[in-house]
């Protein structure tokens, strides 16, 4: 059956016809990959020309985690947006949330189905999701992520469905999508290893909801990450030296454990680095994005297998995994973030986590959100539901920023997504300290030593040491001093205070 038959073929004006001011629509993608393009990019130009009326035009996004730059951008420039869930990593809407213009809520990934699925969000009164094809009968084929796509096609009041002719329609053979029931009924998760495979290539969509499908034939929009660093090389040999010893000692086994990588240059050094290594042995990963990095582990047979819910890769990666999808689609499994970033399945799994921050203090409470406490960045995204149900879980961070203006080790990170209860092994360039085991203080003594930059090891030394006593001694008067710092004089630790 032709793609889309017997559905309306609509133009993206008569589409967006169908979102009022006001309305909750929620947009497939995870990451850019497999988001909704030409919907959301004539959204934001019809709310331009309403603005410039006088009239009100704003909608609440709903996506699965990061999105398009039609979404992203687009729709944020056009000050379109009064409502954002669950991840962000816009420059333009970054601002509107910092600025209360825009009310954002950063959540668990893994929560999002649950939460939309319960109606803690409200009514959802459009879903726009990206597709290689949709039957007759309400099966649709999603593309490069699956996402909260199948949640959002359930719940939604409406659909429009946005057929892309660019993206392959071999990447079904990689989808694996299931949707859990509500509780108290929910059914044990049936996934022993990365490759367990339980339910269709295909999402599934009641007919009358949907309105109609709009043609498109744009690639995904993923951008290539810098080459690895000094800091970042130096991050990931002390994570691999970390590894090779626990491995020598037996506390993980020669085969070694599916691994989790976060997004971002720091992670794609760590996996480039474990990838070549040769005491490394070949491992599995059970991750929410399949990266650029790992392409050619893959191909080389480094990388067994992958299980995620997204294909965050450079179009020319992506173009080599379907030139070559015989193999590929033996050894990716893409599934819902509801199981990708499941506690229950990390957990089961033993999965090794490797996520990235931008701060720690010197108890072990991290930071990977905000900044000066009050300004988001992006959001905690999956890092706290692998962080926290890892076997092992690695949070990692350059010891100073701003050309060591700013120091990632803090006496008391003013925002916390990760605490000192998930944390396990703290990494910088200056080198790694195990945590486990360690109780509050010997945990200090071992950040300081290990992770923070000579130039702030005294004064943190000198912190701990005048704190008085309790379990976790802190100075109120003095824990936010390098932010004051930093806000007054433009650095943590001035000459001249």
């Amino acid at each position: 059956m032709k793609a889309g038959a017997p559905y309306p073929v609509l133009t993206p004006e008569e589409a967006i016809g169908y979102i009022k001011n006001g309305d909750t629509v929620a947009f497939s993608g995870f990451t850019p990959a497999g988001a909704a393009k030409i919907v959301p990019a004539t959204l934001a130009a019809h709310a331009r020309k309403v603005h410039a009326k006088g009239e009100e035009f704003k909608i609440r996004v709903l996506t699965g985690a990061s999105s398009s730059p039609q979404i992203e951008e687009d729709l944020a420039e056009a000050d379109a947006i009064s409502w954002r869930a669950p991840y962000q990593s816009g420059r333009v809407l970054r601002q509107h949330i910092n600025q209360q213009k825009v009310e954002y809520v950063d959540m668990h990934l893994s929560h999002v189905p649950q939460t939309v699925a319960s109606g803690f969000f409200g009514k959802v009164n459009m879903a726009v999701i990206e597709a290689s094809e949709i039957t007759a009968d309400g099966r649709v084929f999603l593309t490069t992520s699956i996402g909260a796509s199948p949640t959002f096609l359930r719940c939604a009041e409406k659909v429009i469905i946005e057929i892309n002719r660019h993206q392959s329609p071999r990447l079904r053979e990689m989808a694996d999508i299931s949707v859990m029931p509500p509780p108290p009924r929910r059914y044990p998760i049936m996934i022993n290893d990365p490759l367990c495979r339980n339910g269709w290539p295909y999402a599934i969509v009641d007919p009358a909801k949907v309105i109609g499908i709009v043609e498109t034939c744009e690639p995904d929009t993923i951008a290539g990450f810098a080459p690895p660093d000094e800091v970042s090389e130096k991050i990931a040999q002390n994570v691999i030296d970390f590894l090779l010893s626990e491995m020598r000692s037996g506390k993980i086994p020669k085969s070694i454990y599916p691994l989790q990588a976060g997004v971002g240059n720091v992670a794609n050094a760590v996996l480039a680095g474990l990838g070549t290594h040769p005491h490394i042995p070949p491992f599995f990963m059970y991750s929410e994005v399949f990266q650029n990095a790992m392409v050619e582990l893959m191909e080389d047979g480094k990388l067994l297998g992958a299980s995620a819910t997204s294909l965050t890769v450079t179009p020319d990666k992506l173009k080599q995994i379907v030139d070559n999808m015989d193999f590929f689609s033996r050894h990716i499994v893409m599934r819902s973030q509801e199981f990708s970033n499941h506690p229950g399945v990390i957990r089961r799994l033993g999965v090794i986590a490797l996520n990235t921050i931008l701060e720690a203090d010197i108890y072990g409470n991290a930071n990977s959100s905000h900044v000066m406490g009050s300004n988001i960045v992006n959001g905690i995204g999956g890092s706290g539901e692998f962080t926290r149900n890892s076997w092992l879980s690695f949070l990692m961070t350059p010891s100073v920023a701003k050309d060591g203006k700013i120091s990632s080790i803090v006496p008391m990170v003013p925002h916390v997504d990760n605490n000192e209860h998930s944390l396990q092994v703290l990494v910088t360039e200056q080198g790694l300290a195990d945590l486990r085991g360690l109780g509050p203080m010997a945990r200090a003594r071992t950040i300081i030593d290990k992770c923070a930059h000579p130039m702030y090891r005294d004064y943190l030394k000198r912190y701990v040491g005048e704190s008085g006593r309790g379990h976790i001694p802190h100075d109120l008067t003095r824990c936010f001093e390098l932010y004051n710092n930093f806000a007054k004089y433009g650095t943590m630790l001035p000459d001249n205070p």
